[in-house]
């Protein structure tokens, strides 16, 4: 059966009208890419999980004001789009209430009998929850966002049917009319799991492979003695690098790219289906660890890995919420760079935003980044790492690290958007905390307050509204390699080749300025964790129904993934839209609040160490 075909088949078979569908390829546009994403950019490809490829054409892609085109390059190796991605349509006169179009505060709407928009999944001919939004910064468009990571490497149609305008009347078709109120039909390809995961996998397989058991090399730079009157927490700071293997271009600085060899890395794209290489250089991966003062030869530190946030640094483990929490269940944590997104990368972030076309290095030094998190909790762990060093060790010479105990990983803000594509590779722990997480940053960046500065530098080199929905969706298909969107369905369950399945407890901070609530409850629908009930006391939630679609805890100690949601009872519901709750109205921002709380921290340090999610608001919302 055509794909035209089955999307008529699938419109009568959910109450759309039996024939003179108007299909995308009858409708173009003036942009040219609309809707989007669509299978009309993409060919045949024999060689690819989904049989598809992308494949836009040079010079179709959005300019920025040099008149500079997005290179395309990158993007035509994915075999599919992202699997969070925003589906954009432009619909004139279209109002959302009147057509009955499920908002993000009533996400269960979307799957009413007669709901106006349906996406279906073609291999099972299910529906999936979404919801949808007036783009609030003026492109007119319609951005239909699922509510759960659409399946990888599998086809999904949208159906758009009996729209409305203000007056309640139905708006026609931009093709062919038809007499039961179908707008408009069209299907993509959703990338497959080798698509998304495949290249940071290759790079961490090769290198443990070379490694073996073996602790990777490490250099201690620093180490910093302090006395109770100076810290009355941390005893001792150890800063130093890793020695990892690059699999980035040239030095692996900032700008620098996957390294493929000689089909890449003589400055001509990598193939299609290309794997990184080794590029025979190594990297030296700054540390920063901070040993608690509880920590002894006879109670050695608990380790973790600590993430940082955004365009951050390591010694973000200085804070003092990360301080009390390692003094009081003694834990040394130790961060590294998240490499793409960190302070040294400022620089090329910036620019990129007059040029998208350099935008593939983020995800590819970011990937490199999970390599240098995961040689450095080995380093922690193995033996001939850390506890070896007189830096980890008393007057005595004793280890001050409990190894025996394992790894653990905990992080915030982007520390919790990146940990968990890190938790979904990890072979070391089993069990992180993604503190204020998310995923997919095309959902994120417009409803962040620390995105601004960015949307100032976007509305200047590309100042088109419809450009810039265009332009979060493209980079979200790269950006996939990178942080949570394009790894959550092997967070916890169906995990990675040769990965343990994983828990994950996620504090969420309601009416969060920074991170969107909404992302994390994408994520929390996607990995299947559970949600602490009553997560909000009456009156906070503006939802027709808080938290749809993810299941109450069912009793303590729980032991499986979980979704707690702090209220700091000062920040208010965000913009029910793709904006930012930047106003008075809101509240001040409540991102730092869960990991400043005692209760937090406890609930933190016990399911690190138990793999128990225990109740520390005594049955109520928290705190």
């Amino acid at each position: 059966m055509t794909r035209r075909l089955l999307i008529l088949a699938l419109a009568v078979l959910l109450g759309a009208a039996p024939s003179g569908v108007a299909v995308a390829a009858d409708h173009q546009p003036a942009s040219g890419l609309l809707p989007f994403p669509s299978d009309r950019f993409t060919v045949a490809d024999r060689t690819s999980p989904t049989g598809r490829r992308v494949h836009f054409e040079v010079g179709t892609l959005p300019a920025n004001v040099a008149g500079k085109h997005i290179d395309p390059a990158e993007w035509n190796r994915q075999d599919g789009f992202s699997p969070g991605t925003p589906i954009l349509v432009h619909v004139p006169d279209l109002d959302p209430a009147a057509s009955g179009i499920a908002p993000v505060t009533d996400i269960g709407r979307s799957l009413a009998r007669d709901a106006p928009i349906l996406l279906i999944n073609t291999r099972t001919g299910q529906r999936t929850p979404h919801w949808a939004e007036l783009d609030a910064h003026g492109s007119g468009l319609l951005i239909i966002r699922p509510a759960v990571a659409l399946r990888e490497a599998t086809r999904y149609a949208v159906v758009l049917r009996g729209l409305r305008d203000r007056t309640g009347a139905l708006l026609p078709a931009p093709g062919k009319t038809t007499p039961r109120g179908l707008y408009l039909a069209w299907d993509f390809t959703v990338a497959s799991t080798p698509g998304l995961t495949g290249r940071v996998l290759r790079m961490r397989d090769d290198a443990f492979a070379a490694l073996g058991r073996r602790a990777p090399g490490f250099t201690v730079s620093q180490v910093t003695d302090y006395t109770a009157e100076q810290d009355a927490r941390i005893a001792r700071q150890v800063r130093g690098t890793v020695a990892v293997p690059s699999y980035l271009t040239g030095t692996g600085g900032p700008g620098s790219r996957l390294h493929y060899g000689p089909a890449g890395g003589d400055g001509r794209p990598p193939t299609a289906g290309a794997l990184p290489t080794a590029s025979g250089q190594t990297l030296a991966a700054d540390f920063v660890c901070n040993i608690p003062r509880s920590a002894s030869a006879d109670r050695p530190a608990h380790l973790s890995l600590y993430g940082h946030g955004l365009l951050g640094a390591p010694t973000e483990i200085n804070a003092g919420n990360v301080k009390q929490m390692s003094q009081a269940y003694d834990f040394m944590f130790c961060a590294t760079s998240w490499i793409g997104l960190s302070s040294g990368d400022i620089p090329f972030v910036v620019q990129t935003w007059s040029d998208l076309s350099t935008f593939p290095a983020v995800p590819d030094r970011l990937q490199q980044s999970f390599l240098n998190f995961l040689y450095l909790g080995r380093a922690m762990l193995a033996a001939g790492g850390f506890a070896t060093h007189p830096a980890f060790q008393d007057a005595e010479g004793r280890s001050l690290l409990d190894r025996a105990g394992g790894m653990h990983y905990d992080g915030n803000s982007q520390g919790g958007i990146n940990g968990g594509a890190l938790t979904a590779i990890a072979q070391d722990w089993k069990r992180s905390v993604l503190g204020v997480p998310g995923m997919n940053y095309s959902t994120l960046l417009q409803r962040s307050t620390a995105f601004a500065p960015f949307q100032q530098l976007m509305d200047q080199s590309y100042p088109d509204r419809t450009d810039q929905q265009l332009i979060f969706a493209l980079i979200q298909m790269l950006w996939d390699r990178g942080e949570a969107n394009g790894y959550a369905q092997h967070m916890t369950g169906n995990p990675l080749p040769r990965t343990p399945a994983h828990q994950v407890l996620m504090h969420v901070a309601f009416g969060d300025h920074q991170v969107s609530p909404a992302a994390a409850q994408v994520q929390a629908r996607t990995i299947g964790a559970r949600v602490h009930r009553p997560a909000l006391a009456p009156g906070w939630s503006d939802e027709v129904v808080p938290f749809w679609g993810i299941k109450a805890i069912p009793a303590y100690p729980y032991r499986g993934s979980a979704l707690v949601v702090w209220n700091s009872g000062q920040t208010f519901a965000p913009p029910p839209t793709n904006l930012a709750p930047a106003g008075p109205e809101y509240g001040p921002d409540s991102h730092e609040f869960p990991r400043a709380q005692p209760g937090a921290q406890l609930q933190k340090a016990t399911f690190l160490l138990t793999g128990k999610v225990i109740d520390v608001c005594s049955g109520g919302p928290c705190p």
